[in-house]
């Protein structure tokens, strides 16, 4: 298996080299090796009419971008408000928009909804589902009611940091920044990752067949198997302002997945990592295109690997920022990057090692990582340790290439 992964990835590599010197031409690696036409930009068509769509992705994101800016609306938001926002339901006035209104669609039922993870676990899904409507009852029930309240060890309210306020919980967790970053991994990680880059999913039924004899869906341009590359692709880059070029402002297109993606990019010691996304998006559709399955195959475990990558360096970085802001007797500071940090390592469940149907690391060792936050003293945050942290960073290190000092800066 290991051979036939690195077989692959090699040939996927030289044909991404070849295509540097024409995108819009036909590539052909050498032998018996396919040909495949890798455009510029991800864009396909099918006479004359394109055949990406990724529309239900993009409202997802609208969806939760507005949650999240709920979690904050003391004056307006309520349990009910938010609960209804989170399980949208067709027709409801849950948003600022008609399109989302009307959608038939809602965050909710696509968390931990992955087929591969999911789909025989349904209890695991409920649960992790859970979580999440346990984040909007202590939102409401804990954090918005002491709002003008100083935040003590014990004692929920706000606290400053810098020129922000921050709302915390009793035990020092900012729920809103918890809640997005674990998004990050129970939505849009794991429907890419488990879902729609799922051979199971790709090839179900006879989507083998139509794709092969060019069958498209009734009434639509594409076959099954592209759309469904396609809403991988929409989880990442459904917000974009150029979804066929998105690089261009990867990281400022919303809250979720591209912003952190493009944090990633940022950092010299990960740099390329947005490039290295796309181009095995774009050339993972190519081959869809080819009917070259092997070379998509290849394509879904190197994006497996890099958005893995993305979760577990930031996870890394806010851990490393709290610790230096605990240090300092920052609380704000700490209890903020804490907080984000903590949702990143919640996401850690919904990453995919490349070669294997498993995360890099469990919910059982999630559920340990997390409670080891909390486990230095009655106060949670309040009482935890730059030595609990580092061990944490080193614990999620270890499972990559990557090192804790390269993950924890920016520089």
């Amino acid at each position: 298996m290991k051979n036939l992964f690195y077989s692959a990835l090699a040939l996927s590599t030289l044909i991404l080299a070849s295509c540097s010197q024409d995108d819009n031409a036909n590539q052909n690696a050498g032998g018996d090796n396919p040909t495949i036409e890798i455009p510029s930009s991800y864009t396909f068509s099918r006479a004359g009419e394109s055949t990406v769509s990724f529309s239900g992705q993009t409202t997802r994101i609208a969806m939760a971008q507005e949650i999240l800016s709920a979690f904050r609306d003391f004056d307006n938001s309520t349990q009910a408000s938010l609960d209804a926002m989170f399980a949208h339901v067709e027709g409801n006035d849950d948003f600022s928009t008609a399109s989302l209104n009307d959608s038939d669609k809602s965050v909710r039922s696509k968390v931990a909804a992955s087929f591969d993870f999911f789909g025989a676990n349904t209890a695991a899904s409920a649960d992790i589902k859970a979580d999440f409507d346990g984040f909007i009852f202590n939102q409401i029930n804990d954090v918005l009611p002491n709002n003008n309240t100083a935040a003590q060890p014990g004692i929920a309210g706000q606290i400053a940091d810098g020129t922000s306020t921050r709302y915390i919980t009793a035990n020092g967790v900012e729920l809103n920044q918890f809640f997005a970053k674990g998004l990050i991994g129970a939505l849009m990680t794991d429907q890419i990752l488990n879902n729609y880059l799922s051979t199971a999913v790709l090839d179900e039924a006879d989507n083998i067949d139509t794709n092969d004899n060019d069958i498209t869906e009734d009434g639509k341009s594409y076959t099954t198997m592209e759309h469904k590359w396609d809403e991988a692709y929409g989880y990442l880059y459904g917000a974009s302002v150029d979804p066929a070029n998105p690089n261009a402002t990867i990281g400022d297109d919303d809250s979720f997945l591209n912003e952190y993606t493009g944090r990633v990019a940022s950092d010299p010691d990960f740099a390329g990592i947005a490039s290295t996304i796309f181009d095995a998006y774009k050339l993972g559709r190519a081959a869809i295109v080819a009917k070259e399955y092997t070379i998509r195959d290849a394509q879904a475990a190197i994006l497996r690997q890099k958005i893995s990558e993305v979760i577990a360096v930031r996870g890394i970085y806010y851990l490393q920022q709290g610790k230096t802001a605990i240090e300092a007797e920052d609380f704000g500071g700490a209890f903020h990057d804490l907080s984000e940090a903590l949702g990143f390592i919640y996401s850690l469940q919904f990453t995919r090692q490349p070669e294997s149907n498993a995360p890099f690391f469990t919910r059982a060792e999630v559920t340990s990582l997390i409670d080891s936050m909390f486990a230095s003293g009655d106060n949670g945050l309040w009482d935890i340790t730059p030595e609990t942290l580092q061990t944490i960073s080193e614990t999620i290190a270890s499972k990559f290439s990557f090192t804790v000092e390269q993950a924890g800066s920016t520089e």
